[in-house]
């Protein structure tokens, strides 16, 4: 045991007596061979995030207000939607990718620039994704002359979904695993990538279901109803960033140099979510009480 503190000493004794301990699967990170292609499950759950995506915006299209009813110039059409999604993946891919790069490994990627390209290996950023999410419908707003938060606030409910889907793949993938759990917690799992046989939270389950799932609940239905012109956005990062908050208490800190050694011994994920806390809460509040430029047209204005 040498150099093992107490308390994981302990876990590995009573790990040794607790028969109902769940093992990390060893899924196959690659879902289809054809010949020399390889067909990744990271690559299919971010393909399902965009499809549930595109369909849940083609259904807010056609059921929820203010998008149903806007004629005239302003008018939201079917095709928006494939124009949205385009943009939007192109945000995902290239903001997430670049993201990871520069706030987790920029040294790594910087001494090796190719592998920038490697993303069947994993390795996105949420937060590098939603900068990329921005410009992509900032340019999106622009050309197709809408008001920018109401296009923030149109696809805001329909991404959680799609983040769920990607949490899958990190499950999949055998990454971003949990902090070390009580062995007595009957979904405490083994993960042997990570060095040990000690039981730790399966964190990308917690995320899929925080982040994911129930953000999707709760955003869906609160934009179901009209709401002010950027109200939508703001429940959204601070939906997100708040339960991103917590979640990151049970998911085992980045070990990327510089890591270990940041402020009030919060993650890089909490430091990167507390600031979408607050500017979500200003948005919201700013969009509450700013005087709408069209009046009697709730997220309009």
């Amino acid at each position: 045991m040498g150099g093992l503190p107490r308390s994981r000493i302990t876990g590995v004794l009573r790990l040794g007596h607790n028969t109902h301990m769940l093992m990390y699967p060893h899924i196959d990170p690659i879902a289809v061979r054809i010949g020399p292609l390889a067909v990744h499950w990271y690559g299919v759950t971010y393909l399902v995030a965009f499809v549930l995506f595109w369909l849940l915006a083609r259904r807010r299209l056609l059921k929820h207000e203010p998008y149903r009813s806007i004629t005239g110039p302003g008018a939201w059409r079917q095709q928006d939607v494939d124009d949205l999604l385009f943009l939007g993946v192109l945000g995902v891919v290239l903001g997430g990718r670049l993201g990871f790069c520069l706030f987790y490994k920029p040294e790594f990627y910087a001494a090796n620039p190719l592998q920038i390209f490697a993303v069947w290996d994993g390795g996105m950023s949420f937060h590098g994704g939603l900068l990329g999410v921005i410009l992509s419908q900032l340019l999106f707003a622009r050309w197709h002359h809408k008001p920018f938060w109401q296009v923030m606030d149109f696809g805001a409910p329909c991404v959680p979904v799609g983040l769920a889907a990607g949490r899958i793949g990190n499950f999949i993938n055998g990454e971003l695993w949990g902090r070390i759990a009580d062995p007595t917690l009957p979904w405490a799992m083994v993960f042997p990538q990570s060095g040990s046989m000690l039981p730790r939270h399966p964190s990308q389950i917690y995320e899929a279901l925080l982040e994911g799932l129930l953000l999707f609940v709760l955003l869906w239905l609160y934009a179901r109803k009209p709401r002010r012109m950027g109200q939508v956005s703001g429940a959204f990062l601070i939906g997100y960033g708040c339960l991103r908050f917590i979640v990151e208490y049970f998911r085992q800190p980045d070990d990327y140099p510089g890591m270990s050694a940041l402020p009030l011994h919060l993650s890089m994920g909490q430091w990167l979510s507390a600031p979408m806390v607050v500017l979500g809460i200003v948005l919201w509040v700013w969009a509450t009480y700013r005087r709408p430029k069209a009046a009697g047209q709730p997220g309009v204005g």
